[in-house]
Formats: C-alpha cells, sequence, structure tokens
C-alpha cells in the first residue's frame, strides 16, 4: 500500500467538499484488502444531524462495492494538527477491522498513524452481539 497515493486520493476528494456551514473541508480515502481504493468528503446538511464525514461516504463507498475489510484509510483537513477521525467514524470503522491503519494527515504535510484498535480500544463489536448466542 502506498501511504502517500492514498493520501493524495483523500486530498483530491477534499476539493469536492460541501461544507457552507462549518468551512471545514475533510477527505478521506480508503483502501481495501484487495486494493481497490474508494474516497470520500464530508457533506454537510442545514439540519447539522444529517451531516456525514468524509470518512464514513469512503466507507460507504467501499462496502457499497463489496468491499468488507479495510487495510487503511486516510483522512485529511485543514488544520494545525492532523486531523483525526470523529468517534462515529471511528466505531464505523471498527465494524471492518479493528486493525486497520488510520492516517491522519492536514494540508502542512503532517502525518500521524494509529490502528483503529488503538483510537478506538473498546469498540463495540459483533462479537459482543452474539456472545451469549454460542
Amino acid at each position: 500500500m502506498d501511504e502517500v497515493e492514498l493520501i493524495r486520493a483523500a486530498s483530491e476528494a477534499r476539493q469536492e467538499a460541501y461544507a457552507p456551514y462549518s468551512g471545514f473541508r475533510v477527505g478521506a480515502a480508503v483502501i481495501c484488502d484487495d486494493g481497490r481504493i474508494f474516497a470520500g468528503a464530508n457533506v454537510e446538511n442545514a439540519v447539522y444531524g444529517l451531516s456525514i464525514c468524509a470518512e464514513r461516504v469512503a466507507m460507504s463507498k467501499a462496502v457499497s462495492e463489496g468491499c468488507r475489510r479495510f487495510e487503511a484509510l486516510a483522512i485529511i483537513a485543514d488544520g494545525p494538527t492532523p486531523c483525526p477521525p470523529c468517534g462515529a467514524c471511528r466505531q464505523f470503522l471498527a465494524e471492518f477491522g479493528a486493525e486497520s491503519l488510520v492516517i491522519m494527515a492536514n494540508t502542512k504535510g503532517e502525518t500521524k498513524k494509529a490502528l483503529i484498535k488503538e483510537l478506538l480500544p473498546y469498540a463495540f463489536t459483533n462479537e459482543r452481539l452474539f456472545a451469549d448466542k454460542g
């Protein structure tokens, strides 16, 4: 996996962000275990709760095309530090693999990396749903 390529795909997606309320434009790109890359941008809504993060846009595109395991996810936004995923996005990503690498970046070229299990150590997973049905 080429991390630079993944960040570039996220950066290109960021250009399509619809962020008229916050002005906070975010791009994300996910690489599936089969090598396919899907990218997305945040989409805000006048009813703020209906907004969707770039990470979940990219992941939903991948899932809708049959991807069920993510090797890595890159996120980029303008800010003083690399952009981490929100809690909802962490939970969404955990559904598809606690071992997925999250590459957080900003437009200054700074990056940080962590596994999703490090960002969300006590994720609610399907194992918890079916623990008593074994």
